[in-house]
């Protein structure tokens, strides 16, 4: 018997019957990550001024239903491969579309898991796909990494002006503002250490 909250399982289930339930779990599962990113794109193309009231009211934060859209247009229908996971789809949404088949082309001729296809890029092209981590159902951090917690306060417009300049670098908002951060950073430090250099060289003067 289904419920919301749960399975009740008879006394007695021959095994054969309870592992086709859990395949059939985990594919309504995957499945649902495409359909939820789907839902999105659609929305925010037909009811702009209405989906977000609409993504309120599902059980999933803003920015992870965001990151479901961004691997799903990374993927149209046609490219999406039946036997291969949501998340394997995700761990090279950040790839040139040839890499993306060709890596999913490898995931599937050797039954790859997702962890052992991000291995493989980690090994082969020291990429380690941020937004494809986020949007997978977890993430392991890269060595030397440190996770900061940021509380952030802006107006509606400035987020809004934020996650359209995201969306056209095919970006989820918070890689790009992680990628933005360090480019400032590089500029000032840049800056700083050429007037120190100037003001070096006018006092010797």
């Amino acid at each position: 018997m289904t419920r919301r909250t749960g399975l009740q399982f008879p006394n007695r289930l021959e095994f054969p019957i309870w592992e086709r339930i859990g395949k059939q779990i985990s594919l309504i599962s995957d499945s649902s990550a495409w359909w939820l990113g789907d839902w999105l794109i659609y929305g925010e193309k037909e009811y702009a001024d209405r989906y977000r009231m609409a993504i309120e009211q599902t059980s999933l934060d803003y920015q992870t239903l965001r990151n479901y859209a961004w691997v799903a247009r990374r993927f149209s229908l046609a490219r999406r491969r039946d036997k291969l996971s949501f998340a394997h789809h995700a761990e090279v949404a950040a790839l040139a579309q040839e890499e993306q088949d060709v890596w999913l082309e490898r995931a599937e001729q050797f039954g790859w898991s997702r962890n052992r296809l991000r291995r493989e890029l980690r090994r082969t092209t020291g990429v380690v796909p941020v937004e494809a981590a986020e949007a997978a159902d977890g993430r392991e951090a890269a060595a030397g990494s440190v996770d900061v917690k940021v509380r952030l306060t802006s107006s509606r417009e400035q987020l809004e002006r934020w996650k359209k300049a995201a969306d056209l670098q095919n970006r989820d908002l918070v890689s790009w503002m992680v990628q933005a951060l360090e480019s400032i950073a590089q500029e000032v430090i840049s800056k700083k250490t050429s007037e120190a250099g100037e003001v070096v060289v006018s006092s010797r003067g």
